[in-house]
């Protein structure tokens, strides 16, 4: 265990967690709502500091991220825990699961920088989410910064604004998951608010750190004609017309089980939308040709032809198109 960060002393030995937005107030021998977080005698402690749970080498495309070093490989690790709960959650296994439950050995923050350095690649912070094993995320980040290894996180976007501004000065780029631009959505799917995600992003955007979105559509729960133009109009507003979005196809899983998946109609639907507002628009977790494919505003070229996470073919040179040589928005070095 690790002293946890960003906590609050109470009396009688309870503490408040202030790292995440739901605040959570524990008595002694108790865990936050993630699973991860515990009071021990009047301290707050990350039960899973250097204990991840997965360590897989990735191409940088499956998490995704389109316009940051395309084809380069990142060293993805990941915990036990969420501060969310999605209904639809894919790696419900290990996110709704609390840290005591399991044994997990450890890997300390040296061995994952070495692992990354061996293997020619950046670090991603993903799998649960990585605001909650922030402590080991945050360690690992420094190090890497130290030894020029970059680093993505891909997140929910629920943490507070202290924290967040605190790990941004290691992190190179981030996908955050906007899960619906509905606050009833929040609640209802995920006990969460949209509010702190909005703030969040706006945040990474503020930080010049690469930014990405991605939005996972569920038939009937967030796929609505109005709440994708309010999105993708808000996207535009605050963040910037060249932030990409990814649009992921809903596969049923956990608790949303007896939906059915996204029909192609939807995914298709709402990529014209987005075009209206937005200059890179993905359709993801389908397979269909050119859907991954990077697009120059301008001409129209191909300019980053993707078949499942592997890059076919890079016509993107010192940033431009190679055809016409549009300016192209990303990090492609």
């Amino acid at each position: 265990m690790k002293e946890a960060s960003f906590y609050d002393k109470l009396d009688k030995k309870k503490v408040r967690c202030i790292l995440c937005p739901n605040y959570c107030i524990l008595s002694d021998d108790s865990v936050g709502l993630c699973g991860v977080r515990k009071n021990v005698k009047g301290k707050l402690y990350s039960l899973v500091y250097n204990r991840p749970c997965a360590i897989q080498l990735d191409p940088i495309e499956k998490k995704p991220l389109f316009h940051f070093k395309p084809g380069s490989k990142v060293l993805s690790i990941g915990t036990l825990g969420c501060n969310l709960k999605c209904l639809n959650c894919q790696n419900f296994q290990i996110s709704q699961i609390k840290a005591e439950e399991l044994d997990i050995h450890e890997v300390k923050s040296e061995k994952i920088v070495e692992m990354a350095k061996l293997n020619k690649a950046g670090i991603a912070f993903t799998y649960t989410e990585p605001t909650i094993f922030y402590e080991y995320m945050y360690d690992c980040a420094k190090l890497a910064k130290r030894e020029g290894i970059f680093t993505v996180i891909i997140s929910n976007g629920y943490i507070n604004e202290a924290p967040l501004k605190k790990l941004l000065k290691y992190i190179d780029a981030a996908n955050i998951d906007l899960k619906s631009f509905e606050d009833i959505f929040y609640k209802s799917n995920c006990s969460g608010r949209i509010a702190p995600v909005l703030k969040t992003l706006q945040i990474i955007k503020e930080s010049n750190i690469w930014l990405e979105i991605t939005n996972l559509l569920i038939p009937g729960k967030n796929d609505s004609i109005t709440e994708i133009e309010k999105m993708c109009s808000w996207i535009k507003e605050n963040l910037g017309e060249n932030i990409p979005l990814h649009f992921s196809a809903f596969h049923p899983d956990y608790k949303l089980i007896t939906l059915r998946p996204t029909p192609l109609r939807t995914l298709e639907s709402v990529k014209k939308i987005a075009e209206k507002y937005l200059k890179y628009v993905y359709l993801g977790n389908l397979s269909l040709k050119g859907a991954e494919d990077t697009i120059c505003p301008n001409c129209k070229e191909v300019l980053v032809e993707r078949e499942g996470f592997n890059v076919k073919k890079n016509n993107i040179k010192e940033l431009k198109c190679v055809k016409c040589g549009f300016k192209l928005d990303g990090v492609f070095v």
